[in-house]
């Protein structure tokens, strides 16, 4: 049961690491590598609104979440549009961006200092004779809301509907009158929001170190990788599959094997299935 149980949970947490990163990319095709810095980025804003100046912790939340939104679509706006369609442009561009920021978190505020954002509800309760902190239960949940919010925004919107339009046929969707970098800068701004908000709810559970922004990236990309790049669907199934992996890892070898899982899945995945479980860019290739 305490298998099932974390094994869940730590599913929920991949899926809300790898959400932002696969719609930018599902969207506007752009391999978003400064996604786990975006993810620290945004515990520091809140570590600092909250603690330096004194703001409430729900309007420090808000305040990280609309920063590190703006961030991602002026990462776009500013630098990614310049190079777009550009594949190994974009993977480095997004990635010197990232690790601009990582890098400069360490030197700036993070080395050597314990920074922690305090859960949002305090205590614990026991599941089938497990005891589950409250904040992990909130990861559940929030994943399964986020998920289903997506999916209800890109069904029922106007925006969300010329975003679906982009994700199938850019340029069909550019015929009918959508603007395709306006809709990027979208892409980007919501991604980068959505790593925010896993940050938020994730970074609780332990110190804000920038190691942690290493491993988000690398979980992000294998999640997507193993799931089929831009496919929503395929990036929660990944999430679960690799999530239920790491944890039997950690009960039978040990936690510090967890990102060897992930490093394991994308060596695999690309040598069985390039494409992924529900990718589709190169199925041709693999059929021949």
């Amino acid at each position: 049961m305490h298998i099932l149980i974390y094994g869940v949970i730590n599913s929920a947490s991949l899926a809300l690491i790898a959400l932002g990163f696969t719609l930018v990319y599902g969207i506007s095709r752009l391999p978003n590598f400064a996604h786990g810095a975006l993810y620290l980025f945004t515990g520091y804003i809140a570590w600092v609104t909250l603690n330096l100046l004194g703001v409430p912790y729900l309007l420090a939340i808000i305040i990280a979440l609309l920063f590190i939104a703006a961030v991602g679509g002026a990462m776009y706006q500013f630098i990614l549009v310049r190079i777009r369609g550009m594949a190994i442009s974009e993977i480095i561009a997004s990635y010197a961006i990232g690790l601009a920021i990582l890098e400069g978190l360490r030197w700036g505020g993070l080395k050597g200092a314990t920074i922690i954002l305090p859960p949002f509800v305090e205590g614990s309760v026991n599941i089938f004779g497990v005891s589950v902190d409250y904040q992990r239960i909130i990861v559940v949940a929030l994943g399964v809301l986020l998920v289903a919010g997506l999916w209800m925004f890109i069904h029922y919107t106007k925006i969300g509907l010329a975003l679906k339009g982009m994700a199938q046929d850019e340029r069909a969707a550019m015929t009918l009158g959508i603007d395709s970098d306006r809709m990027a800068v979208v892409s980007m701004a919501l991604g980068s929001a959505f790593a925010g908000i896993a940050a938020l709810a994730l970074l609780p559970l332990g110190n804000i170190v920038v190691e942690s922004g290493y491993n988000v990236l690398i979980l992000a990309v294998a999640v997507c990788i193993v799931g089929g790049l831009g496919s929503w669907t395929g990036a929660v199934l990944a999430a679960f599959l690799i999530g239920f992996a790491q944890i039997l890892t950690v009960v039978y070898l040990g936690p510090q094997f967890q990102i060897v899982v992930a490093l394991l899945a994308i060596i695999i995945t690309l040598i069985i299935r390039p494409s992924g479980l529900f990718g589709r860019q190169k199925e041709l290739e693999e059929r021949v």
